[in-house]
């Protein structure tokens, strides 16, 4: 039964070259036999029958479940999720030659059907398949809104978005110095600011939806533009298990995912209106939008709709998460923190820390890399689909196999990284890795589908966690140094962090409130 289930898995060409073999000259069959051994399927970990392995998921933590398996089978490994076969690829080495060397196999996206819906089918750059719709698209992006010359038009707004983050500590630390802070609070509302401004040239306290029938105010339009997408696009369907199956309905997650993705459509589709609006009137501010509406003959309504709302999402979430560990992680370990402090006062002195600085500060970018990869923004990235036949690790990969990168296990790995477990950012500071390095820990990606978000995000964050520092000495609130929680199948931290600052004299000396 065994034999028949492994001869079932091959590929056709493989059975073919196999029967050939069987009665051909001795010497081609032992050629065949020995390109057979060389390329095998991967280990399987064992399941259940119909269900395959779903049931060992159970956790909402698919990303520990799979680096567990990695260190019995390997780093690469196949499971079965219901009638799906996937191979999860768990190791740096096997992941850059998933993104680079066999990018081309691989290059397309799988799915589930939230995702699908709340993508409007793909059309975001970092949900597309490899084709020429992504590769125009992704120059839009960089044009326009996260390249270096659109990162030096929008440096204005981040400057500004640093100081509003800074003020609002300062004023809650001035109503109750004995109070603990939420950073989360203060620096989340910016961010979205910083995005509301690039993605259609204005921040917006409130705006009517004439789709919705009421106007929303700042905070609702958070929920439906980040908050609600976020929480759906993890949502599971079981029908993306069964694809036999999906004919089957499941109205209550089909009408909430449907009702996610008509709000965010309404409330994404105004704000264009209002911008359309203001370059009528001469009042246009130059931003993402506008250039977007330049390129309009090539994209269709929905298309531009999802690139405006993609821009506000991903400048208002995965930033917010790095930042907000990294200071976690300074106020639990004072002596970084002190260390940190220490180069800021030896390069900035009493100067503000500004970009220019960052290129000078090898520790601050050790803590911005360090939290990328103990606290991996991104643990799985979505599932893409080989569509040929094609090698990984050694291993015979069948074309319509679903592969899934599992970066937390990269960077977990201790083949890789000495103490994996700890937070360490000095281990950046060895010569084994460049200051300004963005990929050193996968966080965003590789080859040719690499993220177009990485520099504005090292920017921001570096940036944010270096005046935090400057400004404020950090310290846990009691019973936060354990808060490692985090929101089902992401890192984001589950309950805000929770620290008491207190602002710093100019000579490096904590103030101390009367």
């Amino acid at each position: 039964m065994d034999v028949l289930l492994y001869l079932q898995s091959l590929p056709a060409g493989a059975l073919a070259s196999l029967a050939v073999g069987l009665v051909a000259a001795p010497a081609v069959g032992k050629l065949l036999i020995d390109r057979k051994q060389h390329y095998k399927s991967p280990p399987a970990v064992p399941g259940l029958p119909l269900i395959g392995n779903l049931h060992q998921l159970k956790s909402k933590k698919p990303h520990q479940t799979f680096a567990k398996w990695a260190e019995v089978y390997g780093p690469i490994y196949s499971i079965r999720l219901g009638s799906n076969m996937m191979v999860v690829l768990n190791s740096t080495e096997v992941v850059k030659e998933a993104m680079v060397t066999k990018f081309s196999s691989i290059s397309t996206r799988k799915l589930s059907q939230a995702l699908t819906v709340l993508t409007s089918n793909k059309s975001l750059v970092a949900m597309s398949d490899y084709d020429e719709y992504h590769k125009m698209v992704k120059r839009y992006i960089l044009a326009s809104l996260l390249g270096k010359t659109a990162q030096k038009r929008n440096r204005g707004h981040r400057d500004i978005m640093v100081e509003n983050t800074l003020n609002k500590l300062f004023v809650e630390i001035k109503e109750d110095p004995n109070r603990a802070v939420n950073l989360r609070e203060a620096f989340k509302a910016e961010l979205f600011r910083l995005a509301l401004k690039q993605a259609i040239g204005k921040d917006v306290d409130s705006i009517y939806v004439e789709e919705l029938g009421k106007e929303l105010s700042k905070k609702e339009m958070f929920e439906i533009l980040v908050v609600d997408p976020m929480m759906g696009a993890i949502e599971v369907d079981w029908r993306d298990f069964f694809p036999y199956m999906k004919w089957v309905p499941n109205k209550s997650l089909e009408m909430k995912i449907e009702t996610m993705a008509t709000r965010r459509r309404a409330l994404t589709k105004a704000l264009i209106m209002e911008q359309k609006k203001r370059i009528a009137k001469g009042e246009g501010i130059q931003c993402y939008l506008d250039y977007l509406l330049t390129e309009e003959s090539t994209l269709t309504e929905e298309q531009l709709i999802i690139l405006v709302w993609e821009a506000i999402i991903e400048t208002s979430d995965t930033t917010l998460v790095t930042t907000e560990w990294a200071m976690y992680e300074l106020a639990k370990n004072p002596k970084c923190q002190d260390f940190l402090y220490q180069e800021i006062q030896e390069i900035c002195g009493s100067e503000k820390i500004t970009e220019e600085h960052l290129a000078q500060m090898p520790y601050l970018n050790a803590v911005f890399h360090e939290t990328l990869r103990f606290h991996t923004p991104v643990p799985v990235i979505p599932p893409r689909i080989t569509h040929e036949q094609t090698q990984l690790g050694g291993y015979e990969i069948p074309a319509g196999t679903e592969i899934a990168i599992n970066l937390y296990a990269c960077n977990m790995d201790k083949n890789d990284w000495d103490e994996p477990n700890e937070w360490k950012p000095e281990r950046f500071l060895s010569g084994n890795f460049e200051q300004m390095d963005m990929y050193k820990t996968m966080a965003f990606g590789g080859g040719k589908r690499v993220c177009a978000g990485s520099l504005q995000a090292m920017l921001i964050a570096c940036t944010v966690i270096g005046r935090l520092v400057q400004e404020f000495h950090w310290r846990l609130k009691e019973g936060e140094e354990d808060s490692l929680d985090t929101i089902q199948l992401t890192t984001h931290k589950l309950y805000p962090m929770q620290a008491y600052i207190t602002p710093r004299e100019p000579n490096g000396l904590i103030y101390q409130s009367p």
